[in-house]
């Protein structure tokens, strides 16, 4: 398509050169000489500059999918790792919720340890208790550290990304800026 247009732009310019140079020598030839001479450059200068013109347009149009397919891929991996934060963050939650509630159990038996009521289990139950649930609080404690350092990775990957973006989002914006211009 972009071959034809140029094609008949020469096509066109070549003809109207054509009709000026075989007009009749009556119409005072040395005066169409000199306007002549003045038309073929100008011609040449506006058939290079449509031409560059053309490539330009040409060469813009894979650059601006090439930059919004990035943007795309971006947006994708901001999203993946917002869900994957949000995941962390609500396992998080469970993980020191699961924590709050050995401590809670704990406190319990050491409180029946200390003062026995009456139909309270006997204190070697109790003390199997209070190790069950100290074992469980190790297991919850650690899985509170984890989930805290993987979020805080997700966290720290997410700005990462969402820098990236920003800086794509800026590159797009002075490719527009750059075709709007032209």
């Amino acid at each position: 398509m972009r071959g034809r247009s140029f094609v008949l732009i020469v096509s066109s310019i070549a003809l109207a050169l054509g009709s000026t140079v075989h007009m009749p020598a009556a119409q005072g030839a040395p005066r169409q000489i000199q306007q002549q001479e003045e038309v073929l450059p100008a011609l040449l200068v506006e058939v290079r500059g449509l031409r560059a013109a053309i490539e330009q347009m040409a060469s813009a149009g894979p650059r601006v999918q090439l930059a919004l397919g990035r943007v795309q891929l971006q947006e994708q991996r901001i999203n993946t790792l917002m869900r994957r934060l949000e995941d962390s963050r609500s396992h998080l939650g469970e993980a020191q919720r699961r924590s709050a509630n050995f401590q809670q159990q704990i406190r319990g038996v050491e409180e029946l340890l200390r003062e026995p009521r009456p139909n309270s289990p006997a204190v070697s139950e109790l003390q199997d208790m209070q190790r069950a649930s100290e074992r469980e609080l190790a297991s919850a404690n650690a899985d509170v550290q984890r989930l805290t350092a993987e979020t805080t990775v997700l966290e720290s990957d997410l700005a990462t990304e969402q820098g990236r973006w920003i800086d794509l989002n800026q590159r797009m914006e002075a490719l527009e800026q750059s075709l709007v211009r032209r």
